[in-house]
């Protein structure tokens, strides 16, 4: 790894992408730390140190919820609006044939709409957001003339960093949205060390050991299950010299974790709409309206329906994400065109149906893993009572997820530039 890090430097193409990105990325921290006028800050830090679904959302917006900053909603309208058009995809044949068949125009025609999508999206939540900020005290002297402009800024916030993040996409390495999600993860470690110093109790060395230890396990699985795959045998029928046929062999990675950490993201953008709904409308006039709200609010807010709902999100994204990236029937079509065959398997729709049960299997081994280490933080502190790590699960995942996907961009930059140094 040192290496690739130190191969690196010494290209300038590389060089200037990774000063690009970090660039971008502090721009992105800057405003994350810039408020929209009228905050109340002390009622802000209670109001947060009381709400942990806000707490677990505000890793996602990468601190900026905290702050009620100009960019607080984070990424999360475009991931759902990336969700909408993605699943159109599965009813519109239309829109298939454009994501999957029209190459990089359509790809291109399919993101501008994501991005017009992203847009109502974005008043939408913000509206949600800024009023349960309001009704919870947070905004003070706030006219109607404030309401407006704070949702139009939390929105062309939520297009700005949209647009950084396509940015680092095109001009930089990995996946944009990843990496400023990552960032804001990153950025929280320092508080996060800090509190725990500032709550720090010896008596609970050991407890603090396991977390340790349970850190450094998931660690390991995450990079064990991102870099595992299965390996289908691929023979390909050739004409020799003389008119005889013969044989070459070739092997087709069927990835473990296919979907990568998109389906953690994808959850984390789902999750935040029912619990930020119903908090929002428990404050409504309407009686009836509020008792329902509040009741769907405290269900959000226990532990286990949480952990339980955030599980199943996971492994299901896992599963829509992999369907949408790998086409069994398409690579069983190619396989035919190019004369390609899995031994013992018959080519066509056999073949087919063959990688469609094998993608199935790998990939319930790697959503069940993904979702386990995704609500592990919150069966421990149900056991331990600690708080400060209850996203460490999601926020391990994401990290050493974009991490190893960087490095893998790194190392074929590299190998494309004749660096055999690895």
């Amino acid at each position: 790894m040192f290496k690739k890090f130190s191969q690196l430097f010494k290209v300038k193409e590389l060089r200037n992408k990774l000063f690009f990105i970090l660039g971008i990325l502090a721009v992105f921290r800057l405003a994350a730390n810039v408020p929209i006028p009228g905050i109340d800050a002390e009622q802000l830090r209670r109001f947060f140190d009381n709400n942990q679904l806000l707490g677990f959302l505000d890793m996602f917006s990468g601190g900026g919820l905290k702050n009620v900053s100009i960019v607080m909603l984070g990424v999360g309208p475009y991931i759902t609006a990336s969700i909408i058009m993605q699943l159109m995809t599965m009813i519109s044949p239309r829109l298939e044939q454009l994501y999957k068949e029209e190459g990089e125009a359509g790809r291109q025609k399919f993101n501008m709409w994501t991005r017009y999508l992203t847009v109502p999206l974005a008043v939408l939540q913000g509206v949600a957001m800024i009023s349960l900020f309001k009704n919870s005290g947070l905004l003070v002297n706030f006219s109607a003339f404030n309401y407006v402009m704070a949702i139009v800024t939390v929105t062309a916030g939520t297009i700005f960093i949209m647009w950084l993040g396509e940015l680092i996409t095109e001009k930089g390495l990995g996946n944009g949205v990843s990496l400023l999600i990552f960032a804001g993860i990153v950025s929280g470690l320092p508080g996060a060390i800090q509190q725990i110093m500032a709550t720090w109790d010896s008596t609970q060395m050991l407890t603090y050991a396991g977390f340790l230890v349970a850190g450094l396990i998931t660690i390991a699985g995450v990079v064990l299950v991102n870099e595992g795959q299965r390996t289908i045998p691929i023979s390909f029928a050739r004409r020799l010299r003389g008119g005889g046929m013969g044989n070459s062999k070739s092997t087709l990675p069927l990835r473990v974790n296919h979907a990568g950490v998109i389906p953690i993201i994808f959850a984390m953008s789902i999750l935040q709409f029912p619990a930020i709904l119903a908090t929002f409308l428990a404050g409504v006039s309407n009686q009836t309206i509020a008792n329902y709200a509040g009741k769907m609010a405290d269900l959000f807010a226990n532990q286990t329906f949480h952990g339980t709902f955030y599980f199943l999100l996971v492994v299901a994204f896992t599963y829509f994400y992999t369907a949408v990236t790998f086409d069994p029937k398409n690579v069983a079509e190619n396989l035919q065109r190019q004369g390609g065959f899995i031994p013992g398997i018959r080519p066509g729709v056999p073949t087919m149906e063959y990688l469609n049960r094998i993608v199935n299997r790998v990939t319930l081994t790697g959503s069940i893993f993904l979702g386990s280490i995704a609500v592990l933080p919150f069966v421990t502190q149900g056991f331990t009572g600690i708080q400060t790590l209850t996203i460490g699960g999601t926020g391990i995942l994401i990290v050493v997820s974009v991490v190893l996907e960087m490095m893998k961009q790194i190392e074929a930059q590299l190998v494309m530039r004749d660096y055999e140094t690895f």
